[in-house]
């Protein structure tokens, strides 16, 4: 994605959750100002207590009511405190779960080459740092902003009222401040963008790492992966300490030139005190309301911080949500466009079908193909010569030019994704497993409702689930688990071995019962005896329904009615395996090598 220079203008993004909680945040507001309120109302009391002793005239009663007052007035501004911490806090919190919820939502809608293009640590972090940093902006940051606009406009009027010409004096020290807080500002935005950036390096290294761990193992290249962690955790310490001694350097500067404001009201106060001129309690209010004015001061150091950081975090945040997919539903498509798809003899159609990933690399490159319904299609071909390609086109993983892929005698762009997607089971060339049962790894499909995947044999008939757990011959695997088909596996399927993958990938996309099931090279991992065992299963369970193998495998393809040969893209041979096999071309080559080397290994 493009590094876009982010701005204040961002926010306008949060608009439309805002306006939702807009009432709780004018709750929280209101009573974020009757705190603020009431510790400036303390000084006034203490101003009295000490004129009252000073005087030397006053009676226990009146420093007792006094102290009952400040009292009274800690109390609010402790429930006061809390609530507005409830409305604008509790109002953020919802705000950044709603946006997690739509930012993971719209990378649902995201097509394949996305992904491709981005990076799963980078895109974790701004799941999760960079939302953080968003919540803290129209969290503490409005806080923050309040607390500055009124304390010290209202501490201001204060001592101006209370004693001009002291205050006058004494807060010479703050327009640089005010020129420190605009400066700082502008520095956090770029330097906290590249910290983010350096997090997300960080991130992709570490998943990077621990998706590949079983091949550095084997490799033994741990400690190459822990330099290279080390050099990005690196980057990332170098680009934080940079922020911090921005921090470093002006939060202490600030209490500085805060308290120059304190030492010049002493000096100031102190003469005038002497000569009469304002009593001790106001001199002491007027301690008391300067060092409460370093906090709204400091606040907004704070608030501009946050601010530059939830804008910069919404930048990268908006950069995703901007992303338009790549493949959608045409426009006024209709979902009538997929009805009575089985009126249609031909399952899939494809006219002179080109696709490139690039403008100078074409993948495919006018194939011409007819697949009947029932029919079983093969399809083999070199690694690199479109095969995976081909079959995403059907399904528009990848988008084929309007016209070229028909599917039940309609153009794939007429019908709505959803639908499409739904004619076809995939087991594909990379098996993916998620964590959690082999039984819900298989029926996850089946589920309509993502609540209910965890009683998922409720949802779905436990004997077709037992039916397609012996059709891909998972049975006796089973039997050798504690837990059968309730046994957890790990990530991506890692304590299951390679063939028992392929064949949980097999019996999830079985059970789907679709009008088109799609093997991509899925039983390079079974055994021969085991795969004619599933093949001949498929061919009762599939009559009468479409089915497409892709294989490197002569004896995987017999199966098929035809088989089409891949090439550099282009259609090399087309016809039934003993047409080919006759014929001398490629898979006539491949079955004798196939053959010769069956007979070698006994």
């Amino acid at each position: 994605m493009s590094r876009q220079q982010s701005s204040i203008k961002e926010y306008k993004s949060l608009f439309p959750y805002l306006s939702r909680y807009k009432y709780r945040y004018a709750v929280g507001i209101i009573f974020l100002v009757i705190v603020d309120a009431a510790q400036i109302a303390i000084p006034q009391f203490l101003r009295k207590a000490i004129d009252l002793i000073s005087s030397g005239e006053f009676e226990l009663k009146q420093i007792i009511i006094l102290s009952l007052w400040m009292i009274g007035i800690m109390t609010l501004v402790s429930a006061g405190r809390f609530l507005w911490r409830y409305f604008i806090n509790g109002s953020s919190r919802r705000i950044e779960a709603e946006l997690r919820e739509n930012l993971y939502a719209h990378l649902q809608k995201l097509s394949w080459d996305f992904y491709q293009k981005n990076k799963i640590g980078d895109l974790m972090a701004r799941s999760i740092n960079d939302l953080h940093a968003v919540r803290m902006s129209i969290g503490m940051g409005i806080v923050a902003l309040f607390d500055f606009a009124f304390m010290a406009t209202a501490i201001l009027i204060i001592i101006f009222i209370q004693d001009a010409q002291s205050a006058l004096v004494s807060i010479i020290p703050l327009p640089l401040i005010t020129v420190l807080i605009l400066l700082f500002g502008s520095m956090v935005g770029k330097k906290f963008r590249a910290a983010q950036e350096a997090y997300s390096n960080m991130s992709e290294k570490t998943q990077e790492t621990f998706a590949g761990i079983s091949v550095i193992k084997s490799f033994v290249k741990e400690w190459w992966f822990i330099k290279k962690f080390a050099d990005s955790n690196e980057d990332y310490r170098k680009a934080n300490m940079e922020l911090v001694r921005l921090f470093g350097f002006f939060f202490p500067f600030v209490t500085f030139l805060s308290g120059l404001t304190i030492l010049i009201m002493l000096g100031i106060g102190g003469v005038r005190v002497i000569n009469g001129l304002m009593t001790p309690g106001s001199l002491v209010a007027m301690f008391r309301y300067l060092s409460m004015l370093i906090w709204p001061l400091m606040g907004a150091g704070f608030m501009v911080n946050i601010i530059q950081r939830g804008a910069v975090s919404l930048g990268r945040i908006n950069e995703i949500m901007n992303t338009e997919p790549s493949i959608k539903d045409s426009e006024n498509i209709s979902y009538e466009a997929c009805e009575g798809y089985k009126d249609s003899d031909n399952a899939i159609e494809i006219n002179r079908l080109e696709f490139a990933y690039s403008d100078d690399n074409k993948v495919l490159d006018g194939i011409d193909l007819s697949v009947k319904q029932g029919e079983w299609l093969g399809i083999m071909g070199k690694t690199g010569s479109g095969k995976s390609t081909l079959i995403k086109t059907f399904m528009r993983m990848v988008d084929p030019p309007k016209g070229q892929a028909r599917v039940f005698g309609r153009d794939v762009h007429d019908i709505p994704l959803s639908e499409l997607r739904k004619i076809f089971a995939v087991c594909p060339q990379d098996t993916y497993l998620f964590s959690d049962t082999i039984a819900n790894n298989i029926t996850y499909g089946l589920n309509a409702d993502p609540a209910s995947s965890s009683e998922v044999c409720e949802n779905s008939s436990l004997d077709k689930l037992n039916y397609v757990i012996e059709l891909s011959s998972l049975t006796k695997d089973l039997e050798i688990f504690q837990n059968g088909k309730e046994t957890l596996v790990g990530e991506r399927g890692l304590t299951l071995s390679g063939g028992q993958k392929q064949r949980t990938a097999i019996a999830r996309a079985v059970i789907m019962n679709s009008e088109i099931l799609i093997l991509d090279d899925s039983l390079c991992a079974v055994d021969n005896e085991t795969e004619q065992r599933i093949l001949e299963a498929l061919k009762k369970e599939r009559n009468g329904r479409t089915t497409i193998i892709i294989s490197h495998r002569v004896s995987t393809l017999k199966y098929a009615d035809n088989v089409l040969v891949l090439d550099k893209g282009k259609a090399l041979e087309y016809g039934t395996p003993s047409q080919l096999s006759a014929n001398g071309g490629f898979y006539s080559r491949m079955a004798a090598f196939q053959r010769l080397e069956v007979n070698a290994n006994g």
